[in-house]
């Protein structure tokens, strides 16, 4: 998957390379020896020039779009942990560990800094769809085709909890602040809110008729009436309260619910299913489209997208914020 970082909006808008419709242009680069001091000598294709080249970097622009794009070497890579695609990653607050997810149908707990396998966890039936750790790094949350939610302990790999209710299989998770609550979503079309310490649903935040896939929990602007709950919120809710659940629907909705209210806030029509979201702010969302747009909104008003950013016609598959801007992950 290719990897973009924008910095900013004004550049992201101005990177943005040919509208739907317009010819695509191809290029290659070819490389013609290196220098002395090993930094390679790359030429460009007719219609694109090399700007900068360094051992790690290569920085290619096309004048005629106004449009440039730095292709970076990997700092490492760790060729032996899965067998096949990688489906979902997630690394431990501490950076120490990583967990991920395979089409091999397996998921595995290793260090980042070697890629030295530690724990696989075994215990779901089909595939596992997507893993994250919980903020104390000890403990990893996962979903998978099975409609089975669960958590290990990425000490001894046991599966401490199993959540059961889901009638499809579970497409995303969200933590609520340290994870005494956390929150799921699937095909089945819904997005349901757990109590880790009792093992129990708490509710269903969301029903929509349609595959959720992809959710983000953040915390609302102060100036957004996100509604009061029709019924006394349970005890063992923890952290909901002043929450936003972000849900990145099937039917080409992306959707914001009072997550302790349960109440609708907005419903934001795009131009394709939407895969994937994230909070950048508690005022400024994204949301990544199958047919590769990236929308930025506000959640006081989401009638209109701040901007929409396109790069490329493959699938947006996840966001996420980084800095000033984000980084997202597109299907080709």
């Amino acid at each position: 998957a290719a990897l973009r970082i924008q910095s900013d909006w004004d550049r992201a808008l101005r990177a943005a390379p040919f509208p739907p419709g317009k010819p695509t242009l191809y290029g290659s680069v070819t490389r013609r020896g290196l220098s002395s001091e090993g930094i390679p000598d790359i030429a460009a294709s007719e219609g694109f020039l090399v700007q900068e080249v360094t051992k790690k970097s290569i920085l290619i622009s096309c004048p005629h779009e106004n449009v440039s794009t730095k292709f970076l070497a990997p700092y490492t890579s760790f060729s032996r942990i899965h067998q096949k695609s990688i489906t979902c990653l997630d690394i431990s607050s501490s950076g120490g560990l990583g967990v991920s997810t395979s089409t091999d149908g397996t998921m595995k707990i290793w260090q980042a800094a070697n890629g030295e396998i530690r724990r696989l966890l075994e215990g779901h039936v089909y595939d596992v769809n997507c893993c994250r750790f919980f903020p104390s790094g000890l403990v990893v949350l996962s979903g998978g085709m099975d409609a089975q939610l669960k958590i290990w302990s990425a000490e001894d790999a046991s599966c401490v909890v199993t959540f059961k209710g889901h009638r499809g299989g579970i497409l995303d998770t969200a933590i609520v602040d340290r994870g005494r609550n956390v929150v799921s979503c699937s095909r089945d079309g819904t997005a349901r809110l757990w109590d880790c310490g009792k093992s129990a649903c708490l509710g269903v935040i969301a029903d929509c008729g349609s595959p959720v896939n992809g959710i983000a929990v953040g915390t609302a602007n102060d100036s957004l009436n996100l509604g009061m709950p029709e019924n006394p919120p349970s005890e063992r809710e923890i952290g909901t309260e002043g929450k936003i659940l972000l849900v990145a629907r099937e039917d080409k909705k992306l959707q914001g619910v009072g997550l302790q209210s349960r109440q609708p806030l907005f419903l934001f029509v795009g131009s394709d299913a939407f895969n994937c979201c994230t909070f950048l702010s508690s005022t400024y969302i994204l949301a990544g489209t199958q047919d590769g747009n990236i929308y930025q909104l506000d959640v006081r008003s989401t009638s209109t997208p701040i901007q929409v950013i396109h790069k490329s016609g493959a699938p947006v598959l996840s966001l996420l914020p980084y800095r000033d801007g984000f980084i997202a992950s597109q299907g080709n």
